[in-house]
């Protein structure tokens, strides 16, 4: 299976990308995020003429995840076990599909906005329920083939920015961020992107990050154990980061492997 992760920020507005991407990489799966549409407004028709169909998840114009895929999309859950609301509402920030015998969630962290604002606290929980409910789920299903993917907006190492100093005081690199980020290894998961694709995977569309290549690492993919012994490469799509009409994220793209 080739499997990418993606935020495309904004699924209409790159459709003709999107499909690109999955022709050009001949994923089987690809997991978006910020696709900013309704569920209904999900542009699905020229996915489903290069041969693929996708589950989605939209409430308005912000936010919004789907996993699209040739191989099969079962099992579809809107939201994980304890996923809090922000302000009332549950955010579509988590989608999970089982696409042939993988178990694939495509994630949109939420930002945090500040380290006081409450966006943060509410970022903080939403990580600390993900790993109760992922916890809980390998606990039920040891041998579970299960892949978190997307944006995490948590930069976990001081390399996965141009310039820690530039960060102080900000979001994305804090202890507490960091150490949500990491406590997803105690729940029975490993980061599996990292060894075999470093670099990073976002740029800002301000300040000419891009050409200066002052970008920051955010978008990982985390494996259970059954999954993670079968992943045997990894890439990230740089180039998609460039010309008009790009995202200010890149493609990320795992290679696994059949089960023996």
């Amino acid at each position: 299976m080739r499997l990418g992760t993606w935020n495309v920020n904004s699924a209409r507005t790159r459709i003709d990308r999107i499909v690109e991407v999955l022709t050009r990489h001949d994923l089987d799966v690809l997991a978006i995020q910020e696709t900013k549409c309704r569920t209904d407004q999900f542009p699905i028709d020229p996915l489903r003429e290069a041969g693929y169909d996708a589950a989605t998840w939209g409430i308005n114009q912000w936010n919004g995840v789907a996993v699209i895929s040739r191989v099969g999309l079962d099992d579809v859950t809107r939201g994980f076990p304890g996923q809090p609301t922000f302000r009332d509402t549950l955010e579509p920030r988590a989608l999970g599909v089982t696409c042939a015998g993988v178990r694939v969630w495509s994630l949109y962290v939420p930002h945090g906005r500040g380290l006081t604002d409450p966006h943060m606290a509410y970022k903080l929980a939403w990580f600390e329920a993900l790993r109760a409910a992922v916890s809980q789920r390998l606990d039920d299903e040891p041998d579970l083939a299960m892949a978190l993917v997307g944006d995490f907006n948590v930069a976990p190492l001081d390399s996965d920015v141009w310039d820690i100093a530039a960060f102080e005081g900000a979001t994305h690199v804090s202890d507490a961020e960091r150490q949500a980020f990491a406590a997803l290894a105690d729940a029975g998961l490993r980061e599996v992107s990292r060894d075999y694709a470093p670099g990073y995977t976002y740029w800002d569309y301000q300040k000419l990050r891009f050409p200066r290549n002052e970008g920051m690492k955010i978008d990982f993919a985390y494996a259970s154990t059954a999954l993670a012994q079968r992943v045997t490469g990894a890439v990230i799509d740089r180039d998609e980061r460039k010309g008009k009409g790009a995202s200010d994220h890149v493609p990320l793209i795992l290679d696994i492997a059949d089960e023996a």
